[in-house]
């Protein structure tokens, strides 16, 4: 019964959506892949902002239920069965009568399972798509039958382009290079490959007043050349979502220095990679809102690389949805973990392997984040650079709000609606 009522609320929600999209017929931008897709949202959508009346979805709400929510520019009702009422009316409004809507979409879309791609597609078509990086073992794995399959699904967007299309892609990405060479799309790369046409280079932390402050990197682009910052978070995933959102820019014929003024009021979404002040004189690297091999490995090496750090603590969750490849890639980053940290505090059943991984690291055992927070407030100590990432089930973040220095830094973290918070 459920499942039933589930089927027929998101087919309504489909259908009012295309119905929207027919009649008001916005340029749609749809940002998909695996890594960085909300940062990248966020970032394209600043940029095209100074020059179209854009929407973007929410958070990361990117699902067959969360994309006609955007669609129809109606807040998330699950919370509350009387607003459903409300999405009905305005979807209802926005078919009868006359409306300021967006000439501009920008759509994060995901894919928990196959044929959710599909579903989002019969909703909307894309004028030009973002393809975020494919990694070798994507998150929601378990759910495919290969990590090729996942890939795949995740790439589908681009093939719904007409031709000419632009169609932005990682040019450090050898699965999205191959493919988007059988499109008749208009295809610009973004990253460190001396052939992108936006080309990101000399990676590195901004500093101020002698602290890091946030990532730094030179850019160029159309025969431009500057300077690309991101404040208030660190580790080279924050820097390619601002180059992806610059690859955008070229395809809509905005300036650098126009584009480069739009970012500027840019920051990446709450536990991707947040800079936080943190108990006894540390400081924290909040990046709880999600895991993934690929996504700990860079997490990892942001860690390693952090300056003037008198000790690195890696607090890791457990990885989750990766089916068989769980064992293997759990044993890896542990190996990794203890090679890149002082002292790791591994957090939940999975996560138990790291203390039989290669490495010098000492490793603090954990069931679950609740047991980690109340471990971890009396570990940490002046000087101390704490990273915290954990896939979402986990909710890595009660740990970063236990090691928070002020209380006033709560509202910067990830999952504090009241219906998390009562989970």
């Amino acid at each position: 019964m459920k499942n039933a009522l589930k089927f027929l609320v998101a087919l309504m929600l489909s259908l009012l959506a295309r119905a929207v999209v027919r009649r008001y017929r916005p340029n749609i931008v749809m940002i998909t892949g695996s890594v960085g897709k909300t940062s990248t949202k966020d970032a394209v959508a600043a940029v095209l902002s100074s020059r179209f009346l854009v929407r973007k979805s929410e958070k990361s709400f990117n699902s067959e239920f969360g994309v006609p929510f955007t669609i129809l520019g109606v807040p998330n009702p699950w919370a509350n069965p009387l607003a459903w009422f409300s999405v009905v009316k305005s979807a209802c409004a926005l078919l009868v009568l006359p409306n300021h809507y967006p000439n501009m979409l920008v759509l994060e879309v995901g894919a928990d399972r196959p044929g959710d791609l599909a579903r989002i597609l019969r909703m909307a078509t894309p004028d030009a798509v973002v393809v975020t990086p494919l990694p070798e073992v994507p998150v929601h794995v378990e759910a495919y039958a290969s990590p090729e399959a996942v890939r795949e699904e995740e790439f589908s967007p681009a093939y719904a382009l007409r031709a000419a299309a632009p169609l932005v892609i990682s040019a450090d990405d050898e699965y999205a290079i191959t493919n988007a060479k059988r499109l008749p799309a208009r295809v610009i790369s973004y990253g460190l490959a001396k052939d992108a046409a936006v080309r990101v280079s000399d990676i590195g932390f901004l500093e101020a007043d002698g602290r890091v402050a946030g990532m730094r990197a030179d850019v160029a682009m159309q025969n431009e050349r500057g300077e690309l910052t991101v404040k208030g978070s660190v580790g080279t995933t924050q820097v390619f979502p601002v180059a992806a959102a610059l690859a955008v820019a070229v395809a809509f014929d905005i300036p650098l220095a126009k584009a480069q003024e739009a970012l500027a009021s840019y920051e990446p979404p709450p536990g991707r990679g947040r800079l936080l002040r943190g108990r006894n004189g540390s400081l924290i690297i909040d990046d709880s809102y999600n895991s993934s091999p690929v996504a700990v490995e860079q997490a990892l090496a942001t860690l390693k690389s952090f300056p003037r750090a008198k000790r690195r603590v890696a607090v890791l969750g457990d990885m989750l949805e990766l089916g068989r490849y769980s064992v293997e890639e759990h044993a890896r980053i542990g190996e990794l973990a203890r090679s890149s940290a002082d002292l790791v505090a591994a957090v939940g059943i999975r996560a138990r392997a790291f203390a039989n991984a290669k490495g010098e690291a000492e490793v603090l055992l954990f069931d679950n984040s609740k047991s980690a927070l109340k471990g971890l407030v009396g570990v940490v100590q002046e000087g101390d650079v704490v990273l915290v990432k954990g896939s979402q089930s986990v909710r890595t973040e009660r740990i970063v709000k236990a090691l928070l220095a002020d209380p006033k830094d709560v509202p910067l973290l990830v999952r504090q609606e009241r219906k998390w918070l009562l989970k």
